[in-house]
């Protein structure tokens, strides 16, 4: 532990835990959005203030020092500051938003100023050198007509898309050629295969980077992804397909997904989408899925009409809901318990009996339940 998790000394955090400086109580900052490198945390408040915890050998902590000191056996250590210090001078106004990559961070303010800090290896902080940053340093490719309205960091790499929705990156972003650790980008410079594009949202993983745009075709959403030696399936583009792609491609199996964010990690990706007929009928995990044969409500298994929760699949009488329905409704439709329990849990039917597996691939089995069209 070096202090990332923002608690006292201690060799891990298996859980989730409260950092007691955030908060709602009378004193304490509210948080809307955290990030995280390798050795140390961000957090953005409601008051537009950053502040950052960890280890800053690199001045990833952004105030103004690397905490280097020498320790017994002339050996050389750093400082760990295990409570948030606030990162200052990133000027006067409210920063909106906040990403980091392994050793750096790169921040929005309201008028579109681009902040940048931490280490400087490939160029990442698009300052045309390689000199850490100790404290924030505006980019200034980023101001007036130009000023940026989305930041995100990759591990070696930043991103900006500016006012126009035009796409930028700087440093290192891929394992050979122009951007790679030999030819990295000095300097934010923009991707010319999807220059034509209107990006809405941005972000990079370990070798992955995705784009979302409007898609005139299907006027909804586009999926732009490319990554050089993306060997872990993290592009998602299918077993039959390569793995990797060393230019920016429209994500033929998220066509016609409505996708609202996307999170790369180092060899995963996880993407936010809005509910669809398209999006039910994806494969989903796990495998089997367990369901109830009988209401979940009433626990009667009978000839009326039950309709099936697009989330856990376990049917409901259309009369035992609240309110009571007399018709399938359009569209998606989650049952009570799906909407009212945290994300990645799902309750399961009481009692062992009258559930089956069913493979996500056979669709809505049994014959008094009904799909919704």
């Amino acid at each position: 532990m070096l202090g990332q998790c923002g608690h006292s000394p201690c060799p891990e955090v298996p859980f989730f835990k409260r950092v007691p400086f955030f908060g709602p109580e009378e004193g304490q900052e509210k948080t809307i959005k955290a990030s995280a490198g390798v050795t140390f945390s961000c957090v953005l408040t409601e008051r537009g203030k950053v502040y950052a915890f960890g280890s800053g050998e690199k001045g990833q902590l952004g105030n103004g020092t690397t905490g280097e000191r020498i320790t017994t056996g002339n050996k050389t250590a750093f400082d760990i500051i295990y409570e948030p210090v606030l990162v200052k001078d990133l000027g006067p106004e409210k920063i909106t938003q906040l990403s980091s990559g392994q050793q750096h961070s790169i921040a929005l303010d309201e008028k579109g100023t681009v902040h940048v800090w931490g280490y400087n290896g490939y160029c990442r902080l698009g300052l045309g050198n390689q000199v850490d940053a100790l404290r924030p340093k505006q980019v200034p490719q980023f101001t007036g007509a130009n000023a940026g309205v989305l930041v995100a960091a990759g591990p070696s790499n930043s991103v900006v898309v500016d006012k126009g929705g035009m796409y930028w990156m700087t440093g290192k972003w891929k394992n050979s050629g122009d951007g790679s650790s030999g030819s990295p980008y000095s300097s934010f410079r923009y991707m010319p295969d999807i220059m034509g594009c209107k990006i809405s949202a941005a972000a990079s993983g370990g070798v992955t980077h995705w784009a979302l745009t409007p898609d005139d075709e299907s006027d909804g959403v586009m999926t732009i992804s490319w990554g050089q030696n993306a060997a872990n399936g993290e592009l998602g583009l299918g077993v039959e397909e390569p793995k990797s792609a060393t230019k920016p491609i429209k994500h033929a199996r998220l066509g016609g997904l409505d996708v609202l964010s996307v999170v790369p990690g180092q060899n995963t990706t996880l993407f936010l989408a809005r509910p669809s007929d398209k999006m039910s009928d994806l494969p989903r995990h796990p495998i089997e899925v367990e369901v109830s044969d009988a209401c979940l409500i009433c626990r009667k298994e009978d000839e009326e009409e039950a309709l099936e929760c697009d989330k856990c699949d376990n049917p409901y009488h259309l009369l035992c809901l609240t309110p009571p329905l007399t018709t399938v409704p359009e569209g998606e439709w989650f049952c009570a318990e799906c909407i009212r329990v945290p994300v990645g849990r799902r309750l399961k039917p009481d009692g062992d009996s009258g559930k089956r597996k069913v493979p996500p691939s056979s669709g809505r089995v049994g014959a008094p339940k009904k799909k919704k069209q």
